[in-house]
């Protein structure tokens, strides 16, 4: 029956695409989906309350009718109104708290929590390159996941607590006011003054909750950048510099938590005294009452069954006020990352990119990342459909800039690239990069199979496929001699975050097979067998060869001798192109390139010394 509850609402159904900037538009626009259940949940919180207040009320009412009755003749006076409370209490109490648990937990909670994660993440799958260059992914992935139990627990808590704690009070005041109207004056009296309290203490407590969540998001980060890093850190002897780089954040961390827990210990102090006064009030007023005739015993019973009801409710009362704000504190540090808008977007109703011929035009290119310099300075260059094109200049001259450029990872501040005549900046990105594989030199892979990671590039390709991709880098041989921590074999085998399990070159070989099994009309290398061997170069180039047949190939490259063979080379030097030809017009022309070809050793370009 329960998971009737759970089919409520599609977690993943589709959204909006944008996440909102403000903090009310952001909550009620994942709280959308779930309008009914959350109507029928408050009314049936409203159930539960009065039930509650009611069988308080109740019980008074029971104490009169004994006194007045007396023990013969109470059941047979009284017998049919205390069944029907027998009904009341054994069937339609559990009833109404069943279903308003369900819609919450059940029907809300379920779904929520993922919904907001994956809404998150999906808008940040759409996020540019940069926007994660400019951020710990450790802190991104702590607010995707923060995030949604936050909206959860502030939804639940609204409902399961303030809501309900709300009409409790309303219906005390109503019982206490039905036995005596002057009943009341403490407990008004009692809720100004804890209002007051919460006015005071709760924003406090948000802000120093926003302060601890900043931290805790700072150790976080460090940590997982340590981690991520790991191998540099013990390369360089580091730890102990890690331990104080992660001490000095929990330090921060651990001191602003000491000053959110002295507010808590201070709300907890005020707490108890204004608790103390509502008791003594309330059932001292009720017992005078009673002592002057003026009311019965069954209103002192109910009047101190009413306060010591509240006596526990206050303390859960605000702690899930003080909670709500640090929901909402955390709620508002994870839209600084989630509801940042996209730095590149598509058109409305943007084209598919349709590849024929897969000619590549760079018109008045110019890109600086919003910087005076670096990056590139009116490029232009053609490049026909199937040529191959080399790429080279010293570290920072712009070749990144212009395949980052082509991949659309970034808008061009000016110009336009082209492909078969279709300016790249008005088609879906999605197709852009359907239409291009590249193989990095930072070859990264995703901690999956090792078929997973080749499949990639293709991923309706069945395993004779896969094979034949990796066969053809040279690639099967070590793959099936591959076993990781658990067992798994071959191409079942898992590579470890980033391919950590794995050489340089094998990582790189298997981006090939990956690039290869994409079989897409234009290839990007950039600097694709770098981590390899010669031997392996040697085998790994011939396999290009088979691999570039027919395809738009722009290969960036250090090492000279990869590029010598290309239908053209193209210099870069500050973000500018300075030289186009083959190698040999090139040498003949004695400008940087040959140069760089003089200098080189092992047919490496030495960049340091080119600068």
């Amino acid at each position: 029956m329960l998971r009737k509850f759970e089919d409520l609402v599609d977690t993943f159904a589709p959204h909006e695409a944008e996440p909102r900037e403000r903090f009310w538009p952001f909550v009620l626009g994942h709280l959308r989906p779930f309008r009914t259940i959350l109507s029928v949940a408050a009314v049936s919180g409203l159930s539960v309350a009065l039930i509650e207040t009611g069988l308080i009320f109740y019980a008074g009412r029971l104490v009169d009718l004994m006194a007045v009755s007396g023990p013969d003749a109470f059941f047979g006076i009284h017998g049919v109104e205390l069944a029907v409370a027998v009904l009341v209490i054994m069937l339609l109490r559990p009833a109404v708290i069943v279903l308003n648990i369900a819609l919450l937990n059940h029907g809300m909670s379920v779904n929520l929590l993922d919904q907001v994660r994956w809404r998150a993440h999906k808008h940040l799958l759409g996020q540019s390159i940069g926007y994660f260059q400019n951020d710990f992914a450790g802190r991104i992935a702590n607010r995707v996941m923060q995030t949604g139990p936050a909206v959860e627990d502030s939804t639940y808590m609204s409902f399961e607590a303030l809501w309900y704690a709300s009409i409790y009070v309303v219906g005390a005041a109503l019982v206490l006011a039905g036995a005596d109207g002057r009943l009341i004056l403490p407990l008004a009296l009692w809720l100004s003054l804890y209002v007051g309290l919460l006015l005071y203490l709760v924003p406090r407590i948000a802000r120093a909750s926003k302060r601890v969540s900043d931290a805790r998001s700072m150790v976080t980060g460090r940590i997982v950048d340590a981690y991520t890093n790991i191998q540099t850190v013990k390369l360089f002897a580091h730890s102990a510099d890690e331990e104080d780089y992660a001490r000095r954040a929990l330090t921060i961390h651990r001191l602003r938590f000491a000053k959110l827990l002295r507010l808590m210990t201070r709300m907890t102090a005020g707490l108890a005294v204004l608790n103390g006064v509502l008791i003594v009030a309330t059932v001292g007023m009720a017992v005078w009452l009673w002592q002057s005739g003026q009311t019965g015993i069954g209103t002192v019973a109910a009047a101190a069954a009413l306060t010591l009801r509240l006596n526990s409710m206050t303390g859960w009362i605000m702690w899930v006020t003080s909670q709500l704000f640090q929901q909402a504190g955390i709620i508002q540090e994870g839209m600084e990352t989630i509801s940042k808008p996209h730095g590149v977007v598509d058109r409305p109703s943007a084209p598919q990119l349709v590849v024929t011929e897969a000619a590549i035009r760079f018109d008045g290119l110019r890109h600086h990342y919003g910087k005076r310099d670096g990056g590139l300075e009116g490029v232009d260059l053609s490049i026909a459909g199937g040529e191959r094109v080399g790429l080279v200049g010293r570290s920072g001259a712009g070749k990144s800039t212009l395949i980052n450029l082509l991949l659309r990872f970034h808008d061009a501040e000016a110009g336009r690239i082209l492909i078969d005549g279709q300016d790249i900046a008005g088609v879906t990105q999605a197709s852009l990069r359907r239409s291009v594989a590249m193989v990095a030199q930072d070859t990264s892979l995703l901690h999956r199979s090792v078929r997973d990671n080749i499949r990639y590039g293709k991923p309706e390709a069945g395993q004779a496929e896969v094979e034949a991709a990796a066969r053809q880098v040279s690639a099967h041989a070590f793959i099936m001699g591959l076993e990781d921590p658990a067992g798994r074999q071959g191409y079942d085998a898992h590579v470890g975050e980033r391919g950590v399990k794995l050489s340089g070159g094998q990582r790189q070989r298997i981006a090939l097979a990956r690039a290869v099994l994409k079989n897409a009309p234009i290839l990007i290398l950039d600097e694709a067998t770098s981590a390899l061997d010669s031997e392996a170069e040697a085998e790994i180039q011939a396999a290009l060869e088979v691999v570039m047949e027919g395809k738009t190939v722009i290969a960036i490259a250090h090492r000279l001798s990869t590029v010598r063979s290309m239908d053209r080379i193209v210099v870069l030097d500050q973000g500018q192109v300075v030289e186009v030809g083959r190698h040999e017009a090139l040498i003949a022309q004695g400008g940087l390139y040959a140069g760089f070809w003089a200098r080189q050793s092992g047919g490496r370009l030495r960049t340091d010394a080119a600068e």
